[in-house]
């Protein structure tokens, strides 16, 4: 190999790329217009297959530890550009891509709550016909608590908060991940779930308002559980997507249904992991506080939950 000549034919990328790396790094990457941007990676894979070359023709130290250092430049400013775009598509999907899914499986996501409401009016129906019905559900120790000292069990998370937030949020997130996991079932482990969620909230409402616990109950209840229940009902709608694309995929084939739902149940569990540690947190340290009067936990749980709402309502600025 001539190399001087390929060092003079070469020499004219090694110049380019370093002229744009100093705009870069003096005025950052919005510098460059988009067929720059492209130019600058087209430059870097040239750098280093330059830079091997240079290695294995043994030639001068200088020429390899400049473009050594041309190459450690380019990998600097395109790893920072890559992060910066993987930082804002997050920020763009929680702020629109979020929403629209839950728009678009508004059918199932309503569906699982239908569930969700049918298992609270059985048990309801279920204590009021034959009270026994109660120990089935609900555990003893809460039955016993509510009925022999007349109060709630909730004062036990009190002083001991940071132990118990991990706790709340892993069970959450074990209730909800099953519920989307249920769908493999033929969606028949998510009804259980959303049934049995429903079931309980009942029986132990009714436990409460038959003991005249209902207000302080419902006061434990509406600051997390402003995210913690739509949560619990956004993994059964992701769990019938599921069931839907494996079993009934309908006018689709299996693989494109699953493709298609898959990505969608997906979707929705990346925005209830978020809502669930959120809601354990306030359950843990703000629920449980006896501290707080109950009509700012009412007030709170109110205001989460018409925000959470609006946000889920949202329209894309490019619809």
């Amino acid at each position: 190999m001539n190399i001087q000549r390929w060092i003079a034919r070469r020499e004219l990328n090694w110049q380019r790329l370093d002229f744009l790396l100093r705009r870069i790094e003096k005025k950052g990457l919005k510098s460059l217009q988009a067929n720059e941007v492209g130019e600058l990676a087209s430059l870097y894979r040239s750098v280093v297959t330059d830079l091997a070359r240079a290695r294995t023709q043994n030639l001068s130290n200088p020429l390899v530890q400049n473009l050594y250092t041309l190459k450690t430049r380019a990998y600097k400013q395109i790893d920072k550009g890559s992060r910066r775009q993987e930082y804002l598509g997050v920020v763009k999907f929680y702020r629109w891509g979020l929403p629209a899914i839950v728009q678009q499986t508004f059918p199932y996501i309503a569906l699982a709550t239908a569930l969700f409401l049918t298992g609270v009016l059985i048990a309801w129906l279920c204590i009021w016909q034959e009270p026994s019905f109660m120990s089935r559900v609900v555990p003893s120790r809460i039955i016993s608590k509510v009925r022999e000292d007349g109060e709630l069990w909730t004062g036990s998370i009190v002083g001991v908060e940071p132990l118990v937030c991990p706790g709340i949020t892993i069970n959450n997130l074990k209730v909800s991940l099953g519920a989307v996991a249920g769908g493999i079932t033929a969606g028949a482990f998510t009804i259980y779930i959303m049934v049995f969620n429903g079931l309980l909230i009942g029986a132990v409402a009714t436990l409460v308002g038959q003991n005249n616990l209902a207000y302080p109950f419902w006061a434990f209840v509406f600051p997390h559980g402003s995210l913690e229940l739509p949560a619990i009902l956004l993994a059964g709608g992701a769990g019938l997507l599921i069931s839907k694309a494996i079993f009934f995929p309908v006018k689709y084939r299996r693989f494109d249904a699953i493709k298609l739902h898959g990505s969608q149940a997906i979707q929705l569990v990346f925005g209830i992991v978020p809502m669930l540690i959120i809601a354990g947190i306030i359950e843990g340290f703000f629920s449980s506080n006896p501290t707080i009067p109950n009509p700012i936990k009412y007030l709170t749980g109110l205001c989460l939950f018409a925000i959470l709402a609006m946000y889920f309502s949202r329209k894309s600025v490019n619809s």
